[in-house]
């Protein structure tokens, strides 16, 4: 092992520690390694913490795991990015509600309004984006409709930052593509994996025709008594209707000539047996 990889891998375990100390507590390893690699895919500064670490139930699996989403950091950073976001709107709240979620009482806003601005093409246009909270509010567990700690202590503050998400979507389709956030997923389920990559086919080549007339000329070589041309004759009368069946029906001129070859070598055999002399017929 050279001490260049030596090294690399001594900064690794030194950055996951950090990070474990400080921006991800509790975090395991490789969820931390996870995070590292977003990032450098990205060209991120993972000490901004861009992304966060959701813990996510897996339905196909049976089992919680951590999956790694964007936060709202991540698609200012993006916005940003592109010099042509120019700012957003304070949020506005709708009626607020109380409501009995999982045994808990809980208040929170209806929904929340948030705009985001950018430059198109020169113009300054906006987009604005409505989120509810009883369809964003993460739950406490899998089998609870109670909301956890963060989205009952910040009802309104955590639904504005769905909101502004949902509006920088919006804005920046090529920024933030079709992910989510953290504040968006946390406490969702993920469904089962659907694979959507194609199918390697094998071609297989096409088969190359077959050549009836050669097939049954070399068939009726080998027919010495009429006996084995009658069995040519149903073999070619059952060819004909199999091909005509997978419709690839045999043509007119193959099967006129095939019939041809079989009545000819049908007379040649009935020629031999008529010039045969009955002593010979009779001692065969």
């Amino acid at each position: 092992m050279s001490n260049a990889l030596e090294l690399h891998q001594e900064q690794e375990r030194e950055l996951i520690h950090v990070l474990k100390d400080s921006l991800y507590p509790g975090a395991a390893d490789d969820s931390v390694r996870m995070v590292i690699s977003y990032c450098r895919a990205a060209s991120l500064d993972v000490m901004k913490k861009p992304v966060h670490i959701v813990p996510m139930w897996d339905n196909k699996a049976r089992v919680m795991r951590d999956v790694v989403m964007p936060g709202i950091a991540l698609y200012r950073i993006e916005a940003s990015r592109t010099g042509d976001y120019i700012g957003k709107s304070e949020p506005e709240f709708g009626p607020t509600q109380s409501a009995e979620l999982g045994g808990v009482r809980v208040r929170f806003p209806e929904w929340c309004k948030v705009t985001v601005r950018r430059l198109v093409h020169g113009r300054d246009c906006e987009f604005t984006a409505k989120e509810y909270w009883i369809e964003n509010y993460a739950t406490a567990k899998k089998d609870t409709d109670a909301p956890n700690s963060m989205w009952k202590k910040r009802a309104f503050g955590q639904l504005a930052k769905c909101a502004e998400a949902q509006a920088l979507r919006m804005a920046f389709p090529e920024q933030t593509g079709g992910t989510n956030t953290d504040d968006e997923m946390d406490g969702k389920t993920l469904g089962p994996v659907v694979d959507v990559t194609p199918t390697q086919h094998r071609v297989e080549p096409p088969r190359p025709p077959v050549d009836h007339i050669a097939l049954f000329r070399d068939r009726l070589t080998k027919c010495d008594d009429l006996r084995s041309v009658d069995g040519e004759w149903g073999r070619w009368q059952t060819t004909i209707k199999r091909a005509e069946e997978a419709d690839r029906a045999i043509s007119e001129e193959v099967q006129s000539a095939v019939q041809d070859m079989i009545a000819e070598r049908r007379a040649e055999l009935e020629t031999e047996v008529a010039q045969t002399p009955i002593e010979e017929m009779a001692e065969a």
